[in-house]
Formats: structure tokens, sequence, C-alpha cells
């Protein structure tokens, strides 16, 4: 970001200095009449922005001492603690703001960053550009909202972003008067709970959740870290949002027994052969094994027959086993380092820190590269972060790419996205796809361009899919004597160094989508007259080596470059046997349908290019189907968790006595009294009824775990999986409550009967000693079966091939089964 006050707009942008033109007025009129989310006409910001400078003006705050603003800040605050709406503020607001940028940290703020911090006071989702300065545009409604005294969460990526943007905006928070915390995984109670009372909380999505998690297993006030809730704004509010909205947080403790099914599974898979003992399906989604694998396992194990009902576990296990080995790729899924599976977002390229696959796959990825795994525990809790965002009374954010999830963030949560202009017109050039039929000839004319573009001093930043390519490809154009720096989630921690060289001169970097969000490529590596060179060359070259699922992921690679009104330039090189094809099967179709043949030139179509655009696009609307479907599935155990919550909150600050009045035995009450005296006995009542409620409702989640992954069977009965899981649930909540009371009544009876004292402790009625948190990735199995609805059968296994391999398994094993009878 430059210290440049002047305000550019593109000729597609919004415009928000001047009166909009008609074109703007007429897609902003089109998009509210077809109930498209997104605002583009932001004309009505004009004044306020205008304001802002004329208070600044007249009321000549850079004559003013910094004692003197600080002292307006604290006036300021006095006002806004009483008023019921903190953005009629905003024009004082921003002016101190604004003055407080330049002098700590001495960076002119631009008036599109204002734009975005207005729009999030408007709960909206702010889409500012790549590279227009989004970690300063937060400083301005942050600043704002916590003059209200209940504190701003500012929730990031990445805990080195969460230190960083601490660090580097804290100063303008101090000045202005107001404490500026960040909170990471690792920090003591203490730590986090004066983290969590600043005025402005910087933390990860993830630990603020997990910290969340733990709080709903606290004994006593003190060991809470959260106050209560007022106002989150997200950052990349696409990526958090929508793509791992779903993915549920797990707290665990109490370890149990450690399953060795397989271990013992491992080597017996590795010497299945592929074509005879199993198959897969086109897209090489699913994995099944032939009657020749079954009775060879079966030999092997000495079990009898697979399908018996006594070895149910095992058979999930051998399922479990087969998709380890032939479906997860080591360097590609995931990665082995220090001695654990670590496993890798297709989306960022990172390492998913605290990743798990769902227990029986993560036990067999481990067994099947020999290592040595502990229990995952008992699950006490969990969360999705699509759930723990909407405990937020107030929720804004701010990302380069959220149009094209704006009916989502809209439908989950009630956030409209406004478009802000950049501060200076993208002159970027992306260039067309080029489109190849097979992998080895996108591979010759990649290494080609990347050596020929190298020649001339222009840097290069090419995104790769895996870890895989990003090291096979970089040993390729060693050998053709490129020198290259590699980014991916192998060396993770040199990454800001190798972003920080990546836009010098001469310079390839060859990455996963490590470098594709959140990352600041400066021409000639910050030196200005390198700079000029760089840009005379035409700017940073960024290659993709794929299409990815969501073309999201793909403007954000482009983003890179061009940022701030710098030149630059993107392409795509693709093939047709690249994974997303394969995985789709849409190698095969676009082959047919264009009559092509296999050849080393590049297929020059723009209609072929369009299709892949299109693909995309379907792709990432199927995608959308899946998280609204699975929404119906946590929605209902979400509402049983916040009765949970609040039941559990009332024991907690003991503020229910309902309980005791109607379901306590007066005699048992009477004789708790008269055993330990009133309060010792309010102590333990409240400590056993916290305890059983855990205890209860970690089974009730234990339970409905077993439900959901087995519910799409009902559906071959012609029943709807979704209603019948509510039905199950609702029940097994019920039984769960009345359950819960009899454990609670029957240990007070026990304890009154002891004699001496009793130690909560000693009798194991305190919660787990310690406790560690995870996150599920059911991306690879098992959860998208909810797809089914029971009504078309066709479609059901045609979603499940890709969505559902436990379901297709399970159909394979009945019509096996009934081959072998």
């Amino acid at each position: 970001m430059r210290n440049n006050k002047t305000f550019y707009h593109s000729k597609e942008a919004p415009d928000v200095k001047n009166k909009p033109g008609l074109a703007i007025k007429f897609r902003a009129a089109f998009n509210r009449a077809r109930g498209i989310p997104v605002e583009i006409n932001l004309s009505a910001h004009r004044r306020t922005i205008d304001q802002v400078h004329a208070f600044r003006r007249e009321s000549a705050l850079h004559h003013a001492s910094d004692a003197e603003l600080g002292a307006l800040s604290r006036k300021l605050r006095a006002r806004v603690a009483s008023e019921p709406h903190p953005e009629r503020a905003a024009v004082e607001a921003f002016a101190l703001v604004y003055e407080a940028c330049c002098r700590t940290i001495e960076l002119v703020p631009h008036d599109v960053q204002m734009v975005a911090g207005l729009a999030m006071l408007e709960r909206r989702i702010a889409e500012l550009p790549t590279g227009e300065g989004k970690t300063l545009a937060a400083v301005f409604p942050a600043y704002l909202q916590a003059l209200t005294g209940r504190g701003v969460h500012i929730l990031t990526f990445n805990d080195y972003l969460a230190r960083r943007d601490a660090a580097w905006m804290g100063p303008i928070y101090r000045l202005l008067g107001l404490s500026v915390g960040f909170v990471r995984e690792g920090m003591s109670k203490p730590e986090k709970r004066s983290a969590y009372a600043c005025d402005v909380s910087y933390a990860t999505a993830k630990e603020a959740g997990f910290d969340f998690l733990r709080d709903q297993l606290a004994h006593e006030t003190d060991d809470l870290v959260h106050r209560p809730f007022h106002v989150a704004l997200v950052d990349e509010a696409d990526s958090i949002l929508v793509d791992e909205a779903r993915i549920p947080l797990v707290i665990s403790g109490a370890a149990g027994e450690f399953n060795t099914d397989a271990e013992r599974l491992a080597p017996l898979i590795r010497r299945l052969v592929p074509g005879r003992d199993y198959e897969t399906d086109e897209e090489k989604s699913n994995v099944f094994p032939t009657d020749a694998g079954l009775e060879k396992l079966e030999q092997s194990l000495g079990c009898g027959d697979l399908y018996s009902s006594h070895n149910e576990q095992l058979l999930a296990a051998v399922h479990c086993a087969l998709h380890a080995e032939v479906l997860l790729q080591r360097d590609v899924d995931y990665i082995v380092r220090n001695g654990r599976i670590e496993i890798v977002d297709e989306f960022t390229g990172r390492i998913m820190e605290k990743r798990h696959w769902p227990d029986g796959l993560q036990a067999a990825v481990e067994a099947k590269e020999n290592l040595f795994r502990g229990s995952e525990g008992r699950i006490l809790g969990s969360i999705t972060l699509q759930h723990y965002f909407r405990l937020y009374p107030q929720l804004c954010g701010m990302t380069a790419t959220a149009q094209p999830s704006a009916a989502e963030l809209e439908e989950f949560y009630g956030l409209d996205v406004a478009a802000i202009p950049p501060h200076r017109p993208c002159i970027r050039v992306d260039h067309p796809d080029v489109v190849f039929t097979h992998r080895k000839a996108k591979t010759r004319a990649l290494i080609q361009e990347i050596a020929d573009v190298h020649a001339s001093g222009r840097p290069i930043l090419v995104g790769t899919l895996s870890v895989r390519e990003s090291e096979e490809l970089a040993t390729a154009l060693k050998e053709s004597g490129v020198h290259c720096d590699v980014l991916n989630a192998r060396n993770d921690e040199l990454e800001a160094k190798i972003i920080a060289e990546a836009g010098r001169l001469c310079a390839v970097t060859i990455s996963t989508n490590m470098a594709g969000r959140g990352t600041d490529i400066r021409l000639g590596g910050g030196n200005e007259a390198e700079r000029e060179e760089v840009a005379a060359l035409g700017g940073l070259y960024v290659i993709g080596t794929n299409r990815h699922e969501s073309l999201r992921i793909d403007r954000q690679l482009r983003g890179r470059s061009g940022r701030q009104g710098d030149p630059g330039s993107s392409r795509f090189f693709i093939s047709l046997e690249d994974e997303i094809f394969e995985r789709y099967g849409l190698r095969t179709r676009f082959f047919s349908r264009y009559r092509l043949d296999k050849q080393d030139e590049e297929v020059d179509d723009s209609v072929i290019r369009r299709d892949i655009v299109h693909a995309q696009k379907v792709i990432e609307g199927q995608n959308f189907d899946v998280r609204k479907t699975l929404r119906s599935y946590s929605e209902f155990i979400e509402s049983q968790r916040k009765i949970v919550q609040q039941k559990r909150e009332n024991i907690l600050l003991s503020r229910d006595a309902t309980w005791e009045k109607n379901r306590l035995p007066p005699t048992l009450q009477a004789r708790g009294i008269a055993r330990f005296g009133p309060q010792d006995w309010g102590e333990i009542l409240r400590q056993v009824r916290l305890f059983h409620l855990d205890r209860c409702w970690a089974d009730h989640l234990a339970l409905l775990a077993d439900v959901r992954e087995s519910i799409h069977i009902v559906s071959l009965g012609g029943k709807e999986p979704l209603h019948e899981f509510h039905n199950r649930a609702a029940d097994a909540f019920a039984e769960m409550e009345k359950q819960s009371d009899r454990v609670i009544i029957k240990t007070l009876r026990e304890l009154v009967k002891k004699q001496g004292p009793v130690d909560l402790a000693a009798e194991g009625l305190k919660g787990p000693t310690s406790t560690w948190t995870y996150l599920v990735n059911e991306e690879q199995f098992g959860w998208g079966v909810e797809l089914l609805k029971g009504k078309n059968l066709g479609f059901a296994v045609g979603a499940a091939a890709f969505w559902g391999p436990l379901f297709v398994f399970t159909l394979l094993m009945k019509r096996l089964r009934r081959r072998k009878k």
C-alpha cells in the first residue's frame, strides 16, 4: 500500500467518488430486482467520505498533539458507549483513525479503504480487490465498534496473521486509547483471558472457536476465557465463512481403548492386486473389493464371513483401509512430517493444523504409513465454524473474492456483499487458458514458457495443485537450467522469506495454493529501482498449472499480480488429464463432445475454454448444494447444543433453582443439606450436575455420529434420511435429558451415603484433567451421503459415487452377499 491520497476507480468498478453512471445504476437495480445480494452502487457513502475529510480540515486534527487526539477519542467513547447506533459516529471516528494512521504507521488511508470500513459497519462483506490494504480497512469499523466497550474480534486465517496484524495496527488503537491483543495456540488461560478482554482482539477463527468449546467444559467461572460475544470481523471471509464453514471443531478427552484393526489390515490391503482384488470407479473417487479380494481377506483374517453381524466393525475397517491405500495419496492429500500425518488443504495448499479425518480413516492412513497412533479419546463437544460465527450478534468481513459466494453468504449468514472499487485501476492482463489433451504435453509447454520468460528476467509465480506437483515441476525446471524456489506445505516455515523474493528480477517461485491467498508480492522485492525494471518487463507473471474446483481460488492466484495498479499478467496451462477433469468424469466427455485426439499441440478453441469455466461453475453449484444439505443436519444438532449450553450456563452461574424444586426428591435434598451443610451441598450439586450433563452430551454426540453415518440406508426403503435423522435425534435428546436426571440423582444418593469428607475428583466426578482439540476433515469420507433424499435412487447412486463412498460400498456389499449366497 503506497502513501497516495489520490482516488481512482476502474471503468467496471462502482463509483464512490463521483455520482454513479447510468450503467452502475442499471446494474444495481438489476441486482436488486433479481435478488442478487451484491451492492455495486456505493455512491451513498460519498457524502460520508466527504464529511470525514471536512471534519479533519475543520477540526485541524493534523495540528492536534497525540494527547489531544487521545482526549478526543475518550470523549467519543463516552458518547458512543450510550449510543444504540454507534455507526452514527462514523464521521468523527473515521477521521480520528485516519489521523492516527498517518502518525503511527505512516500510511495514508485510501478512500476505498474507508468505504470498505463503512460497508462492514453496515454488517456486510466488503469485497476489496487484492493488494488494496484490507488489514488497514478493518481498523476503521473495529475502532468504532470497540468504543462501545464490548470488544471486537478480528478473526484471521492463521496465527501468523493474527500476531502480525495486532502488532502492525496496534499503535493506531493505542494512540486512540484502546487496548489490543492477539490470541494464539498454546497461550495459558490467563493470557487468553487478558487478550479477549482487550477492546480489539486478533485471533484465528479456529482458535477462538476452540476456546469457546473449552469454556463449555469449565466447572468454575475463573476458567472461562471469553467474555460475551459482540462483533466479529472475518478476514478472508469467503474462505472462512464458506469453504471451512461446515468443518466441525472438536474437543476431546478421557481417552478410550485403541482399536488395532487398522494396524493388522494395512499390510493385507497392501498385497491386494488392483483390478483383481479391488476396483475403483471411473472418477477414482470410490473403491470396493471384488469377490476374489473378499475371499483373500477372509482367509488372511480368519474371521469367517465379513458380512456377518459380528464383523460389522471389521468390515468398516476394511473399507477405511482400502480407501486410505488406494484413494488418499501421500504428498497430495497429506504429508508425513515429524512422525505425524499432516493433511494438506486443497484450497490453500497449507498444512491444516490439528486436522483429522474421521476416526477410522485417520487410523487407516496412519497404519498405511507405519506410524504409531494414539487414541483420539472421547468427543466432549463440537461445533461447526458456521454455527460458531452465528453466536456473534454482529458479523461482517472482507475478502477479495466474495461475489461468487454472495448467494451462500446471504442464505447462511444474512450478509450482503459490497463490491468496493480498487484504489487504482487493475491493468493486469489475464490471458486465455492454454489447453492440452494430456498432461505430458502441458508439462513440456509449461517448462518452455517458464524458461522463455525467465530469460528476460521477468519474475514468475507458478501455482500448482499439490506438494508432489510443485516438487516434480521444480525438478524438471532445474534439469532444464532454470533455478527456482519451492514453497509448499513441506517447507512452510520459509514462506515469508520466499514471498519477499518472489517479485525480484529473474525470480521463479513454484508454489502450491499457499501463495494464492493473503500474500503480498512486491515488485522488485521492495527495492524501488528494481521495481521499475520489473514493471518495465511487464510485472509479475502468474501461471496456474490446474483449474481448481472453485473459480474463487483461481481468482486469488491471479490476484497475486497486478496489485495496486502494478503491471502484470496471468495464464493457466491445463490438460484434460488434470485432477478436476478426472474427478468429475469430464475428460471423456470433452474428448467425445469435441472429437479430440491425443496431440502435443495446444487445443486452441474458445468454446472448450468456455465450457471449462462453465464446468467449474456447475461444480461450485454442486458443492453449494452439498453444504446446504449438510446444514440441514447440523442445524438440528446445533439447536440441541444451544439448549444444553443454556442449561449448563445456568448451572455454572448458579442461577437455576427450578431443577432442585422439580426434579430432585425433597428427601434427598434434605439429607444432603443435613449431611454437608447448605453451602457445600449446593457446590456438590452444581459440580455433579455439570459433570453428568457433559458426560451425557458426549454420549449423545457419539450416538448421533453413528446415526448420521448409517442414516442413508433408510433411502433404500423409500424413507427420507433427513426426516429420519431428525426423528432419531429428537428421541435420543429426550432420552439424554432423562438419563442425565437419573444419573445425577443416583450419584447424589451415593455421595450422601458415604462416610467422611467427599472428594469429587477422587470419585471421578470432575472434568477431564486434559483435553485436546482438532478439526474433522470430512471432505473425503462419509459425509456426502446426506445428499441422498430417498426420492430418486438413480440420483442417489450418482451423488454417492463421488460424495458417499460408504453408501456405494454398502450397496455393493448387499449385491456381493447375494452373489455369495
